[in-house]
């Protein structure tokens, strides 16, 4: 707010013939503020020359009693009750945080019959797994996962909640994080612990890639991250490991959502009530598109072109190849945006973030934007006329050369080695 010292103020109106909203007069030689017009734009303070005007702003929030949150989450993803393999990834990087912090790893899983499966979330490193089965949590729905998730949040207060950034993941993170009021940072590409403070340092590309951004949330809990599929290492699975199992009874209806969570033997109702919403999503029928799959986060080779193939009809010689080596084809932006090949294609920043033992670049300069989305490769193999390309930097063997001559080439001895 506009506060005004009477005492400093000597009636020259310079301030109320600058503001260009009205908001001050003169009363009996003494600047007068209407809180109804006034933005607060500080044009009047600036122009006073006898500091008789200030601008108060206003401490609204709240700082948060962080000492009670403890442990690292996974919220693991699952289809048609099974376990994505993001959800594997999350465990191996969540781990690695949690032994740091010397906590522990739970891992929270929504669905309607996943027991079994979520048992190999052990093997995983997971110390604790949370199931919540009802059949209206098999298929995923905005309102129904935010307010059973954000109620368990409530309830066990863990310090650190981990995403997979998928097309699900995007839609449930930001609504987690504005109703428990904390922050998330999307897209990480890496997380590691301040030991000095013992908070989360989340790293994201930023400006298109030009520059990686670390990013802390010190006053809010959970601190939370959204990671892209093929991003972090899975780590070789132990089944011999074991872990306690923790089951929540929900009860959920068309307008509002009971949670009952079992602790030592007692029931505890949770507030989860859904009936404020105007719009309550039902799942009527899902429809598969039918269409050429495509899984490039799972591929163990890739092959992949970039405009250097020089034009659609050219990418056929890059999906024989593919075919050939029992790989997926891969594209660069730039041939996506012409609409030489589908999205489900694309590499890079804006596309699909990939680990395959083989990476091939065929016609792909390297921009750093494809190459944030692929350069954890085991393996790259680079091939390009331009023997300055930056994708020979990161490239562990480099052809110098048209494509369109060393691609049919390729195809023809593996072909004869097979």
């Amino acid at each position: 707010m506009l506060k005004i010292f009477e005492n400093n103020c000597v009636g020259c109106e310079v301030c109320v013939t600058n503001c260009p909203f009205g908001a001050l007069k003169m009363e009996n030689d003494i600047a007068v503020v209407d809180p109804e017009k006034c933005t607060m734009c500080g044009i009047c303070v600036k122009e006073c020359e006898f500091d008789a005007m200030e601008i108060e702003k206003e401490n609204k929030i709240e700082k948060q009693d962080i000492s009670s949150y403890e442990g690292v989450w996974i919220l693991a993803e699952q289809r048609n009750n099974k376990l994505m393999n993001v959800a594997f990834e999350l465990c191996s990087e969540g781990r690695k945080l949690a032994d740091e912090l010397d906590t522990t790893l739970s891992a929270v899983v929504l669905a309607s019959d996943i027991k079994e499966d979520a048992k190999e979330l052990f093997a995983y490193k997971a110390d604790h797994v949370y199931i919540v089965e009802d059949e209206e949590l098999k298929d995923y729905r905005t309102e129904t996962y935010t307010s059973v998730i954000c109620d368990l949040i409530n309830k066990f207060k863990p310090e650190i909640v981990l995403l997979g950034a998928t097309h699900n993941g995007r839609d449930l993170g930001p609504r987690i994080s504005a109703r428990l009021n904390t922050g998330l940072t999307a897209d990480c590409t890496k997380l590691e612990i301040d030991k000095e403070r013992n908070i989360l340092l989340q790293t994201r590309p930023a400006f298109g890639g030009n520059l990686m951004a670390t990013i802390i949330c010190p006053d809010h809990r959970p601190q939370m991250s959204t990671v892209r599929p093929g991003v972090m290492e899975k780590t070789d699975p132990d089944y011999s490991r074991t872990g306690e199992i923790e089951e929540i009874e929900v009860k959920i209806t068309d307008k509002n959502i009971k949670s009952h969570i079992t602790d030592s033997g007692k029931i505890i109702n949770l507030k989860s009530d859904l009936s404020d919403i105007d719009i309550y999503t039902t799942i009527k029928e899902i429809i598969k598109e039918a269409k050429a799959s495509v899984n490039l986060e799972e591929a163990e080779i890739i092959v992949s072109g970039g405009r250097g193939v020089g034009s659609p009809e050219n990418f056929e010689t890059i999906e024989e190849f593919a075919s050939v080596l029992g790989g997926e084809v891969g594209a660069s932006r730039a041939v996506v945006d012409e609409g030489w090949i589908d999205k489900a294609h694309q590499v890079g920043q804006t596309g699909k973030t990939v680990k395959p033992r083989v990476y091939f670049a065929c016609g792909i300069s390297g921009a750093i934007q494809h190459k944030a989305g692929m350069e954890n490769s085991n393996l790259i193999i680079a091939i390009n006329t331009d023997a300055d390309a930056p994708i020979f930097e990161i490239c562990d063997y480099g052809l110098v050369g048209d494509l369109k001559k060393i691609v049919p080439m390729l195809s023809k001895a593996f072909e004869e080695l097979k």
